[in-house]
């Protein structure tokens, strides 16, 4: 049972691998959006927004839902953006820290 629960997790950790997929969810982070409103904020052609919705739906990080022909996107639950916000803050803090150690090899 706990491989198999790695094995989700891994996958679910999978979506944070790619820099359009964290945009998309910082975009979705007050509220839903339609395909088309993703694709124009997201300066992403069609089919490349169509993948990673596909893969951050199977992997219950986005839920739809369709509108007459407009589908319509969301985070499926609220605490994935804790765990977003909480990883953004340690790269920042390292950041911090590289930053610092820089500064203290040029003085």
């Amino acid at each position: 049972m706990e491989d198999l629960i790695y094995s989700y997790h891994a996958e679910m950790c999978k979506t944070f691998s790619h820099p359009k997929r964290l945009e998309l969810i910082d975009v979705l982070r007050d509220r839903e959006m339609s395909v088309g409103e993703l694709g124009q904020k997201l300066a992403i052609l069609p089919a490349n927004l169509s993948q990673h919705l596909a893969m951050m739906r199977e992997r219950h990080i986005l839920v739809s839902r369709k509108e007459g022909n407009m589908v319509y996107y969301r985070i499926a639950n609220p605490k994935l953006l804790q765990a977003f916000d909480l990883l953004r803050e340690i790269l920042f803090e390292q950041l911090r820290q590289d930053g610092a150690l820089v500064q203290g090899r040029t003085s």
